[in-house]
């Protein structure tokens, strides 16, 4: 009974291991079906291979990266698919890497079925008898980092463009801490390479600082980006800048990075300061010849008070005559006049003194009846000579407008004479009409019209350029000057086209001075 009973006993512990042993085999295959399950459906390659490169395995993904089905891989050498260029570098790195230290990792190209290349990064572990240390085979798990090489090697193109390019570009974080200065901007701040960190306020003039703190900052929070003008510090001076600021986006962006991109405007600076000289020059000039034109004007202008001025003395030496003691009572009467008249004779004096005088375009708020006024007295003897009259049409209304006097009031001159000489030119014509009106919230439009034979079409679109004239005597050049000086104060001058009746009309527009319950514009 006790054998009987052992027998028992061994025969149900050796049942006992073999269903152990099955549950293991079973385990062991679900684990090994579960493996076979991730490598067949992870995107990356996953692949198996002998010391010589020899693919013994293959997973699905071989299909979708390279085109081959993975029965086609099985017993081809991954070396022979490498590009050359990469091969070598692989078969140059030492041996220890390989069998040794049993994990690497390699980028390199691999050629699709196609023909063409695809860049992998490839994680490879070698596999060793324990025993032996025999190489059994190489374990890879390769993935496709195409568009993440052709974006790095975008990114260093980029990045070699930033370094070399001539414009100053700096990278700001949201505590004001350069942490990039390509070599433009530290050629221009005299900023060593490397060093103590850089801060905005030391690439920037104070005025430019507030303004970007105050405004450009908080507009690229917002929007994203800014453009426009502000002055970097440089070793001469301020030198002023055409400025772009981005905020930095995308993938690993750090809140509050932007980038500064700056071009150095100083050449286009003077080349405007010269142009405005210029400008000056030739407006001068060309007021000098229109107080030419009107020489017959201001010599009536002068004639008037000093006439006046003779006629007063010489009545009060007329009474001195008749009687040498007279009240001193008596004299007042014509002592007042000859006062009122030098004074009128010294203000005409100055208005043609400031009409001729050299100077540069400086807008300020105005009243636009007092310089209208002021251009019709200029040319108030040739329109009395020609028997043309003008006619002002001006509302009480009107706000100010934002312009330089002087420069105003050669414009309306030029306007008035064309007027004039149209007016000359067709026989009935006897009216020339300034007039003025409110065309937008902050807008006031002067209008000079006449009625002459008006302007041909094929002249209407040149008719402001330079050295263009219709008259024959004309040197072209009023026009082309008024227009520029409507600009420079900011505003335009225009003809406006016509129902082909006859006559010109010329439309010059000024920025109107805001009201006290409208924000004013920042220009």
């Amino acid at each position: 009974m006790t054998r009987q009973g052992d027998s028992t006993t061994r025969l149900a512990d050796l049942e006992a291991r073999c269903a152990e042993l099955e549950e293991h085999n079973r385990a062991l295959a679900a684990q090994r079906d579960h493996y076979q399950w991730l490598a067949e459906s992870s995107t990356d390659l996953i692949s198996r291979h002998a010391r010589d490169g020899t693919f013994l395995y293959a997973s699905r993904a071989a299909r979708d990266l390279l085109g081959y089905e993975p029965e086609e891989l099985i017993g081809v050498s991954a070396y022979d698919l490498f590009h050359p260029a990469d091969l070598a570098d692989l078969l140059n790195k030492s041996p220890r890497v390989y069998y040794h230290d049993g994990f690497y990792q390699q980028t390199y190209r691999f050629r699709a079925r196609d023909g063409h290349y695809v860049w992998f990064e490839t994680t490879s572990r070698t596999r060793r008898d324990p025993q032996s240390g025999e190489l059994l085979d190489i374990l890879c798990v390769s993935r496709d980092v195409g568009r993440r090489i052709h974006a790095e090697a975008n990114r260093e193109r980029l990045a070699r463009v930033v370094e070399s390019t001539t414009d100053p570009v700096l990278f700001m974080d949201a505590e004001e801490r350069l942490f990039y200065v390509n070599e433009a901007a530290r050629r221009l701040l005299h900023a060593p390479r490397e060093g103590a960190t850089r801060r905005l306020a030391d690439a920037y003039t104070a005025a430019s600082l507030a303004d970007l703190r105050d405004i450009v900052l908080p507009a690229v929070a917002r929007y994203g980006s800014w453009s426009g003008e502000l002055e970097m510090r440089g070793p001469d001076g301020p030198v002023p800048v055409l400025s772009v600021v981005m905020a930095h986006s995308g993938p690993g962006a750090e809140p509050g990075h932007v980038s500064l991109l700056n071009r150095d405007i100083r050449l286009r600076k003077a080349a405007e300061a010269q142009a405005r000289r210029h400008q000056d020059q030739i407006a001068h000039a060309n007021r000098l010849a229109t107080t030419g034109e009107l020489a017959s004007n201001i010599a009536h202008e002068l004639n008037q008070p000093l006439g006046a001025i003779a006629n007063y003395a010489s009545g009060a030496l007329l009474k001195l005559d008749a009687d040498p003691a007279p009240p001193a009572e008596a004299l007042r009467l014509p002592l007042e006049r000859i006062r009122e008249q030098v004074a009128r004779l010294a203000e005409r004096l100055r208005h043609i003194r400031t009409f001729v005088r050299k100077g540069q375009v400086r807008t300020r708020p105005l009243a636009l009846d007092e310089v209208a006024d002021a251009a019709c007295r200029l040319c108030e003897w040739q329109f009395q000579q020609a028997r043309v009259e003008v006619e002002l049409a001006l509302p009480a209304t009107l706000p100010r407008v934002i312009a330089d006097p002087v420069a105003l009031e050669q414009v309306l001159v030029n306007l008035l004479l064309n007027a004039l000489e149209a007016s000359r030119e067709r026989p009935g014509a006897e009216r020339v009409t300034l007039a003025a009106r409110r065309t937008g919230r902050r807008e006031v439009t002067l209008t000079v019209s006449d009625q002459g034979p008006g302007v041909p079409s094929a002249q209407a679109a040149r008719i402001f350029a330079p050295f263009h004239s219709s008259r024959p005597e004309g040197l072209g050049m009023g026009l082309a000057i008024s227009q520029s000086l409507m600009e420079a104060m900011g505003g335009s001058l225009r003809l406006l086209p016509t129902d082909g009746s006859g006559g010109a009309t010329f439309a010059a527009t000024l920025l109107a001075e805001s009201s006290p319950t409208e924000p004013a514009t920042r220009r």
